[in-house]
């Protein structure tokens, strides 16, 4: 792991990290103290330096040599997400096909945006004006990552970052840093000069000692609100890109392919143990086909198979503690106790909690209005698109948003009406590619993921103005006769 040397010493203690489904301990890290926050910024000091001379051909070749090595050894790399992170295999093997692309299209972006020429000329009074800008890094980036995509979240902090010339001291979270270590040191296996990236293991209060230090130019955070709005207060005046909550709705339309809805919705739903941020809450169904779908949803939730996230044939794994899903039982039960109809799951064993499904919730519970974050799923009959629009904006924050119709008008009113940073047309709300900008709409929305977007937050534009005068003319050897 690239840390200064002092910072793993054990006098400081470790932080165990375990397998969600069984708690078997599957590594530990450094639980490196708040006062070890300046000796990573000093190395970060030194690594901004390195990077941002770093030719564009030099950054794009690390970033592409370490994508060649993920997709070599992608099965180790699934299989750690597996033990730290409790995603199934299936989905731990797609996770990591994601990060070898957000490693390429970093690289991608290393070679493709240095500036672009200004037309100074074209307005009166800059005449005899022409020049460029150029994105140059910031310098040092701190990045914060969740656990519940433990390696593609890290590539999409760290590839943009090394592609616009950056420093970055990432801390992962500590129920999953070991992809990130590993990415790490895949990075400096494919040539990244040491400082460049240092991993940050250790507790909330290191996170608050690095995003406070003056010498960072920004903070990049995905994770929740609470946390957010701590780092909001104590970053002082940098730059801050937020990737927050979500609740995130899908309508469904009686004109939809009824079948492709349900297949969609319940894999857009129970993604990673629902454990999401785009993932599908809220789903409101047209009155005329509500039955249909309710029965076919429920149905297809019930088929699923939950528990050892290590078996094949596994659809949802475990949450990432058992006391996320003693959490998740405790705000299910609450809904039932407002008038809520449960019409399948809410039970657990352990850390692996049933997918769930309940309809006739109220609008003032929290399985309503709050991003849940777990594999729990509320339906909703709703008469129109209108009245769909209304429900699914209510909330104060939002990531992404679905709609499954035939009508065009509708599909295209609801893209214009949804407050929403993604709008998925006959697809859930999970679904990200990572090219697009992403990123939250209304309260909480800092900035934009999503490689070049990220990369565009992680630089700053130079912009080279060029006088020509007669004196510069004649220094250039061209006389009025036009000879050299």
């Amino acid at each position: 792991m690239n840390v200064p040397a002092f910072l793993t010493d054990s006098s400081y203690g470790f932080i165990p990290v375990t397998n969600p489904f069984d708690g078997v301990e599957v590594g530990i890290v450094a639980n490196i103290p708040p006062e070890g926050a300046q000796l990573l910024i000093e190395a970060a000091r030194e690594g901004a330096r390195v990077c941002r001379n770093l030719s564009r051909y030099e950054r794009a070749r690390v970033l592409e040599n370490c994508a060649s090595l993920v997709e070599r050894d992608k099965d180790d790399f699934a299989d750690l997400i597996v033990a730290e992170a409790g995603k199934t295999i299936r989905q731990a093997k797609k996770e990591v096909l994601r990060c070898v692309n957000t490693l390429k299209l970093s690289a991608d972006e290393a070679r493709r945006s240095a500036g672009e020429v200004v037309p100074f000329d074209a307005y009166a009074g800059s005449e005899k004006r022409q020049g460029w800008f150029t994105r140059e890094p910031l310098g040092i980036i701190v990045a914060i990552t969740p656990y519940n995509d433990p390696l593609n979240l890290a590539a999409h902090k760290l590839g943009p970052a090394i592609a616009g010339g950056n420093a970055v001291v990432i801390k992962p979270s500590e129920l999953t840093p070991l992809s990130t270590i590993k990415l790490v040191n895949y990075l400096m296996a494919a040539g990244m000069p040491a400082n460049v990236v240092s991993v940050a293991t250790g507790r909330a209060a290191l996170g608050e000692a690095l995003v406070s230090s003056r010498d960072v130019r920004m903070v990049s955070f995905t994770g929740g609100f609470s946390t957010g709005e701590k780092i909001a207060r104590s970053a002082g005046l940098k730059k801050l890109a937020m990737d927050l909550g979500g609740n995130a709705p899908v309508i469904v339309l009686a004109d939809c392919d009824l079948d492709d809805a349900v297949r969609a919705c319940v894999s857009g739903a129970y993604w990673a143990a629902g454990q999401n941020c785009i993932g599908t809450q809220r789903i409101l169904v047209q009155s005329s086909i509500y039955e249909a779908f309710k029965e076919r949803f429920v149905a297809g939730t019930e088929a699923l198979k939950a528990g050892d996230p290590t078996q094949p044939d596994t659809d949802v794994g475990p949450m990432i503690t058992a006391q996320s899903a003693l959490r998740t039982k405790g705000i299910v039960d609450a809904a039932v106790e407002q008038g809520a109809t449960l019409l399948c799951g809410n039970t657990y064993i352990g850390s692996v909690y049933a997918p769930t499904v309940l309809e006739d919730v109220s609008f003032q519970c929290e399985l309503w209005t709050q991003e849940i974050f777990s594999p729990v799923v509320v339906l909703q009959r709703i008469e129109t698109l209108e009245e769909a629009l209304t429900l699914a904006n209510a909330p104060a924050y939002s990531l992404h948003a679905g709609i499954f119709t035939s009508n065009l008008h509708a599909a295209l009113k609801a893209a214009d009406c949804l407050e929403a940073g993604g709008v998925m047309i006959n697809d859930s709300s999970d679904y990200r590619f990572d090219a697009m900008p992403f990123g939250g709409f209304k309260y909480g929305s800092l900035g934009r993921e999503g490689v070049r977007f990220a990369y565009e937050e992680m630089t700053q534009p130079k912009v080279v103005c060029i006088r020509r005068t007669v004196e510069s003319i004649q220094a250039a050897g061209l006389g009025s006769d036009g000879g050299t």
